[in-house]
């Protein structure tokens, strides 16, 4: 397989606002790598256009080989590429279990945009129809079971079970952080976008976090990048960190290299006298 994702002369403005400049990436399979920067540095504006959320001013985009430059949002999440936030985008009024659900729920429904998910992944369901739907058929019961038994199994991951039908915005924030993840790897991505996932939580949580990452890495066959603040999280669990600036790339490499690199520790603590 060659690349997860390929990214080339990306380039995007708002009005006449440069935030990303002529970046490149080339995210092998099953990376856990890295991409940091001051705020406003253009990270998750790489993200949202990764995600269709923007089209890119200039640039190409492609997923296992495949163009998804300019495609929606829902389309790319069916191909494959999932992502949290910075700012937590949880259903609060609706229970733990059922966050988990809808998401799952939104990816065994028919697309055209599956070509790059893997061939069981696409018969692990039955699809339900219409009618299905309306009279609970036996086909829908036993989608649902499904469902709930490959949630369930998500949220003893992520340690969620005890509370899977409390309603989720009374969970403490470190757990809402794991709860997102958690809804991002029930879409069945082949590739996880990490926004920030650390913020907000204590040091106890970041240690648990960072064991999490690299197990869902490993259990799940994933390719992750991740954004992130918290530089014990980055030099500790990133095996390849890229750092931007400006919008453009100013260093990347090995954690060691990156946290020598004169013009990264310019661009976090400003330039001496």
């Amino acid at each position: 397989m060659g690349s997860v994702l390929k990214i080339e002369k990306l380039t995007h403005y708002f009005g006449g606002l440069r935030a990303v400049y002529d970046f490149n990436l080339d995210l092998p399979p099953h990376a856990l790598w890295g991409l940091i920067g001051p705020n406003g540095a253009g990270k998750t504006t790489i993200f949202n256009l990764v995600t269709g959320i923007y089209n890119p001013t200039e640039g190409s985009i492609n997923f296992l080989e495949h163009p998804i430059t300019g495609k929606k949002p829902y389309q790319i999440v069916h191909m494959g590429i999932a992502r949290t936030f910075q700012n937590l985008r949880i259903f609060n009024s609706l229970s733990v279990l059922d966050n988990i659900r809808i998401a799952r729920h939104y990816t065994t429904q028919s697309s055209k945009h599956t070509h790059t998910r893997d061939e069981n992944y696409t018969k692990q369901f039955s699809r339900t129809s219409l009618f299905d739907s309306l009279f609970r058929t036996s086909r829908y019961n036993l989608v649902e079971e499904q469902i709930k038994e490959e949630a369930y199994e998500l949220l003893k991951i992520f340690k969620l079970e005890a509370c899977m039908y409390d309603t989720a915005k009374n969970l403490p924030y470190g757990m809402l952080r794991k709860l997102e993840i958690a809804r991002a790897l029930a879409t069945h991505p082949s590739l996880l976008l990490l926004d920030e996932p650390a913020a907000g939580m204590n040091p106890a949580e970041v240690g648990n976090l960072m064991e999490l990452i690299h197990f869902i890495r490993d259990k799940f066959n994933l390719t992750i990048l991740l954004i992130e603040h918290h530089m014990k999280v980055v030099m500790g669990i990133c095996e390849y960190i890229k750092v931007i600036d400006f919008g453009e790339t100013i260093a990347e490499g090995s954690p060691k290299e990156v946290a020598n690199n004169p013009k990264v520790i310019e661009a976090y603590l400003g330039k001496g006298e």
